[in-house]
């Protein structure tokens, strides 16, 4: 099993909003996904970032105060279609997307995938599944961005099997393994959005790696016990889930300073894209 990550564009913000002492300045934060290619389940993706598809979603009020208070920039960059086509495959061999959660810069490129099975959280697709207009904006999702088809093409990750997780991953202690196999287990990271998931992928040494998606905007912040500043929780759906998801994050770095946490919007993360990639069993 083969991890890389991979770049579809930026998004400007605060750094001090991201964590607590950050500097007050508009930085770029990235917007990456992985692509797992799995031994036996095939070219996996964990999210997809963003594609041309956002501009197109935030053309028109109110959905463009997305776009306007949170700019993107995707000049430059490949979308995640283009990238699996860099890495040699095309759309298609896709088989799996797993969805974090459902904000607009992680299901950009969900319509890019016709044959991929897309992997979530039930209760999570069921909280934003209605949304429209100004309530979609305040919980950052873009209905356009969601394939008509979704329902169809569904697997709830709360029906796949309960799984124990090895010792090394404490405080997380259970989560849904996702293939039957142990190698991706899907664990609750809920706060920044209800019912967010990240995964633990199943290490070579022993040592798990995380896709931890927004649980943090930076490894550094989880290292350094700096939680975001207070008017960034107006954002997120649960201020105390996010607490807590984020305490755990902190727990487990203590305990395991060697295992990679790699976020969505992380600038470590986003230093392994073009790189061999990380190999995993």
């Amino acid at each position: 099993m083969k991890l890389t990550m991979h770049c579809t564009g930026t998004c400007k913000q605060l750094e001090s909003l991201s964590m607590r002492g950050g500097k007050w300045k508009s930085i770029a934060f990235p917007g990456l996904f992985a692509m797992i290619e799995h031994p036996s389940e095939g070219l996996i993706l964990f999210d997809t970032g963003y594609s041309p598809r956002f501009a197109e979603a935030t053309r028109r009020l109110p959905y463009a105060l997305y776009r306007w208070t949170t700019p993107v920039d995707t000049e430059g960059y490949l979308s995640a279609a283009e990238h699996v086509k860099a890495a040699g495959y095309v759309p298609e061999d896709v088989t799996s997307v797993i969805i974090s959660h459902f904000h607009g810069d992680h299901i950009c490129g969900l319509g890019d995938f016709p044959n991929a099975k897309l992997i979530c959280s039930k209760a999570g697709y069921e909280s934003v599944a209605a949304l429209k207009g100004l309530a979609a904006v305040k919980r950052a999702v873009l209905p356009d961005l969601i394939p008509p088809d979704f329902e169809a093409r569904a697997s709830w990750v709360e029906q796949c099997p309960e799984a124990d997780l090895p010792a090394v991953c404490r405080p997380f202690e259970r989560g849904r393994d996702l293939f039957g196999d142990g190698s991706v287990t899907a664990v609750d990271l809920s706060g920044h959005a209800a019912h967010q998931i990240g995964v633990f992928l199943r290490g070579t040494d022993g040592t798990p790696v995380l896709l931890g998606a927004d649980a943090s905007w930076s490894a550094q912040a989880v290292r350094e016990n700096r939680l975001p500043s207070p008017p960034a929780f107006i954002l997120f759906d649960g201020r105390r889930d996010y607490k807590r998801t984020f305490g755990n994050l902190v727990e487990l770095q203590r305990r395991q300073p060697g295992m990679r946490l790699l976020f969505t919007h992380c600038a470590e993360a986003w230093e392994l894209c073009g790189k061999e990639g990380i190999e995993l069993p």
